[in-house]
């Protein structure tokens, strides 16, 4: 997130009323930068309009990265290399590599799951966590609203946010 950022937060008591606060903020024009919780919230996703994850799509690339890289590896060490007859096998014996080829196919696909969650989801070990109202963690929703990203103005989003049922409108600035 860059510094010098404006928001208005809104803050929820009920999941219910979040709910129905989104679907009327959205109604009114105003652009939701994100909604934290305590807890999941059923149908928040629909809500706010995300699309599905194409986190699949990437574990399956990965997966098939794996597969490519074990057979590549095993084919070019047994076949190519250094061929050897093992136990009256030939030398590329594709139902001996199923296993390591699996495992490869596992562990690439899970690592680059991981890698590519941390990377879309801006969780690197050195970036400054952003807290828009401590209690999210605790037993408040907060609706996070950035300023620079509406045409609507302050005055029109917060009382948008207080009609659709927040029991505390907030600004908050990180520089």
């Amino acid at each position: 997130m860059e510094n010098g950022k404006n928001f208005v937060v809104g803050i929820f008591d009920d999941e219910d009323i979040l709910l129905k606060g989104i679907k009327s903020v959205r109604q009114a024009g105003v652009k939701i930068h994100e909604v934290y919780s305590p807890f999941p919230v059923h149908g928040i996703e629909d809500a706010l309009g995300y699309n599905r994850s194409r986190l699949s799509i990437v574990a399956f690339l990965f997966g098939l990265t794996g597969t490519s890289l074990a057979l590549i590896m095993q084919i070019g060490m047994m076949g190519v290399d250094w061929p050897m007859i093992i136990g009256g096998k030939d030398h590329i014996a594709l139902p001996a590599f199923i296993p390591v080829t699996f495992e490869l196919t596992v562990l690439l696909a899970a690592f680059g799951m991981v890698g590519t969650f941390l990377v879309i989801s801006n969780l690197k070990p050195w970036a400054k966590p952003v807290q828009f109202d401590i209690r999210s963690t605790d037993d408040k929703h907060v609706m996070a609203i950035d300023l620079g990203k509406n045409k609507i103005d302050r005055a029109a989003i917060e009382s948008a946010l207080k009609a659709s049922g927040a029991s505390e409108v907030n600004e908050k600035n990180f520089d």
